[in-house]
């Protein structure tokens, strides 16, 4: 089972995470690797998921301000 790498982009873990799913798909697997093959996919996409949601936080913290967009900081879970 490859190891997630935390420097990957979110195209790198979605590109990664839909060639877990072909693997899949195909049913050519043991029970052991499509496990493995599962749990990796489980956990790029929560990854995946978590990008997500902090850049539609992002997104909503751009507020109209006198006509003018303004970006405020947020918090995520990492730095609370």
């Amino acid at each position: 089972m490859n190891r997630m790498e935390k420097n990957k982009n979110f195209e790198e873990q979605m590109a990664e995470l839909e060639k877990i799913v072909t693997e899949l798909e195909k049913g050519d697997l043991s029970l052991d690797e499509s496990v493995a093959k599962f749990e990796e996919g489980i956990k790029l996409s929560k990854e995946c998921n978590k990008v997500l949601e902090e850049a539609e936080k992002k997104i909503t913290i751009l507020v109209n301000q006198d006509g003018d967009m303004k970006e405020e900081s947020f918090d995520t879970e990492e730095n609370a």
